[in-house]
């Protein structure tokens, strides 16, 4: 990016942030403009395009009450009769594992050139922190995509990174940038994939000054799975020849044109790896690394510990906040920790409205934004993106261009500041994913603070948890809270798979300290015994690589896939059971308020 792209970058977001307004305005008006005419908007609207009447007369909505309308386009109707005039291109896949199934979400050529702004603006801000990257080096990123799958009406539903990949600006730039070949990206089997790009990035790793995926889930995932593997990438590397396993045509052709024995690079590798502790394992690795880019908030908050753990102090870049539904905010301060992060919402990306959440949000001691209840102001509708009020939690509503109106994304989120006019905020959850075994309701919010708050009980053992996720257990009665628990010692060495050094008192503290941390409602409830003592379940290493990759197989894409906070799935919740090696039960009823 010249001087002058990178300039008129930043002064484009001191434009939109300050013409909030006004730009917010003109994208309804050019929405309703368009779309007036089609069956949905029709109904409400009858043709009119006035902001109070669509207010007024156009319902707020979830996905399913869209679903009908975008099920009749995939089988074949024409679009412009039904939600939108501009013709699709596709469709985009959500990520169907932080709410429910995938959703199937109107793309159009539209919503392609938002997401090109959206990068010139992400990279202006990049370029002011870091310097142009792209004339440093290369960057290491993990990126898997997934098969697009073809409609009635011959359309293809994509993953939103899948499309990007398969770019034809992204394949110019692939070579050059990533040192991951297109061949890797595409692989099917996604162990050979994940296996083959950090071969590469290993052999080119004094190019490499970045390393990151979309969630710093798959981050994580790729650093346990060099744990486990670099003896054998060591292999690859000394003898210039590939594993025999990996079967994939493209993965064989692009080592048969990178791969050489290197004996040097190999020793190296081995030196580094063989260490007794992996903490800063990626400066040693990469040394020319300058930050890790990864989402790291809301539901990726628990992977920090394990990143920080393995990137020796490197930054980690929360850079956006993005979803399927084309809702757009940005990090204008990268360089924070990732629990300080706020994102800047983008105004000519969709028209946003907020619905007022009933209790507010709290701010824990460690920083984390949490949220006490999940129930909305009853006397007050939805609120402009300029008129939200600082310190309160909204869910998030978008009218786009992509066919959707006054549509619930499900995201909560919390207003911690403004930049010029346009409000930031901090993300707090998802609605309606929540743990309930009898009344009581219990948010993501909620299990986040209190996971946060006992796994630092670990610390002294010389533990971190890597992953987790919960489940409400009502088999019995009372029902109670199952929270599984996957935990690795600091040093790497793998020796805690039977779960035999687990303190059992250390592992009670922290399902006391759980029960500790959660809401009044649930805390009273467990007083009063309509719930049971809290449980934690620790897995086997590896199980939740299992949990992923079921969920890779039902659909979901790698690059996008998070971990659910709150299991609902009956088969996930199997793979989870199956792999238990320890189980605790808090050993009192949590504290009460005075």
């Amino acid at each position: 990016m010249a001087t002058n792209d990178y300039e008129s970058g930043l002064k484009m977001l001191e434009e939109l942030t300050t013409d909030a307004q006004q730009i917010q305005d003109q994208l309804l008006g050019e929405i309703l403009s368009k779309n007036a005419e089609t069956e949905y908007l029709q109904g409400f609207l009858h043709g009119q395009t006035d902001k109070q009447l669509f207010k007024k007369n156009v319902p707020i909505v979830t996905y399913e009450h869209l679903k009908p309308y975008i099920d009749r386009i995939a089988n074949g109707e024409a679009s412009s009769d039904l939600l939108l005039v501009e013709p699709l291109i596709g469709f985009s896949l959500s990520s169907g594992t932080s709410g429910g199934l995938p959703k199937l979400i109107p793309t159009t050529a539209e919503s392609a050139h938002i997401t090109a702004t959206f990068s010139k603006l992400y990279r202006s801000l990049m370029i002011k922190h870091f310097g142009d990257i792209n004339q440093a080096g290369k960057r290491m990123e993990l990126m898997f995509a997934k098969p697009d799958v073809e409609t009635p009406s011959g359309l293809k539903a994509s993953a939103v990174s899948t499309r990007a990949f398969k770019g034809s600006s992204f394949k110019a730039i692939l070579p050059k940038l990533y040192t991951s070949p297109f061949e890797t990206i595409f692989c099917p089997d996604t162990k050979q994939s994940m296996y083959c790009q950090i071969l590469f990035g290993l052999i080119q790793r004094d190019e490499v000054v970045m390393i990151g995926s979309i969630f710093a889930s798959t981050v994580v995932r790729s650093f346990k799975f060099l744990e486990n593997n670099w003896k054998e990438l060591c292999s690859n590397i000394k003898t210039g020849q590939i594993s025999e396993w990996i079967t994939d045509s493209g993965c064989r052709n692009a080592a048969s044109l990178m791969l050489k024995p290197n004996l040097e690079l190999a020793d190296l590798i081995e030196d580094v790896c063989s260490c007794k502790s992996w903490e800063g394992i990626i400066r040693k690795l990469w040394p020319k690394t300058k930050y890790i880019g990864t989402v790291c908030t809301g539901a990726m908050l628990q992977y920090t510990a394990e990143l920080e753990f393995y990137c020796g102090g490197l930054p980690l870049v929360s850079g956006f906040y993005a979803c399927s539904e084309g809702a757009v905010g940005i990090n204008l301060e990268p360089l924070c920790k990732p629990s300080d992060v706020s994102y800047t919402f983008l105004p000519n990306t969709v028209y946003y409205e907020f619905l007022s959440i009933k209790e507010d949000c709290v701010t824990d001691s460690q920083n984390q934004v949490q949220l006490n209840a999940m129930s909305h102001h009853e006397d007050t509708g939805p609120v402009d993106l300029v008129n939200v009020k600082l310190g309160q939690c909204y869910e998030v509503l978008v009218t786009s261009s992509m066919g959707l109106y006054r549509y619930r994304v499900g995201d909560i989120i919390k207003v911690t500041g403004f930049h010029n006019n346009t409000p930031q905020f901090q993300f707090v959850g998802r609605q309606n994913v929540a743990l309930g075994v009898d009344m009581e309701r219990t948010s993501e919010a909620d299990i986040l603070k209190a996971v946060a708050e006992a796994k630092a009980l670990l610390d002294p053992l010389g533990l971190i948890l890597t992953e987790y996720t919960s489940d409400g257990d009502t088999s019995s009665a009372p029902g109670h809270y199952v929270i599984f628990w996957e935990i690795k010692p600091k040093e790497g060495n793998n020796n805690n798979k039977n779960g035999k050094e687990l303190d059992p008192k250390v592992m009670e503290q922290c399902c006391s300290k759980m029960e500790d941390s959660l809401h009044f409602t649930y805390r009273m409830y467990r007083k009063e015994n309509m719930i049971a003592a809290l449980e934690i379940r620790v897995v086997k290493q590896g199980t939740f690589e299992s949990l992923m990759d079921y969920f890779v197989t039902k659909g979901a894409s790698l690059s996008q896939y998070k971990t659910p906070i709150c299991i609902k799935s009956k088969e996930a919740l199997n793979i989870l059971d199956s792999r238990v090696i320890a189980k605790f039960f808090s050993p009192r009823t949590p504290i009460q308020d005075n």
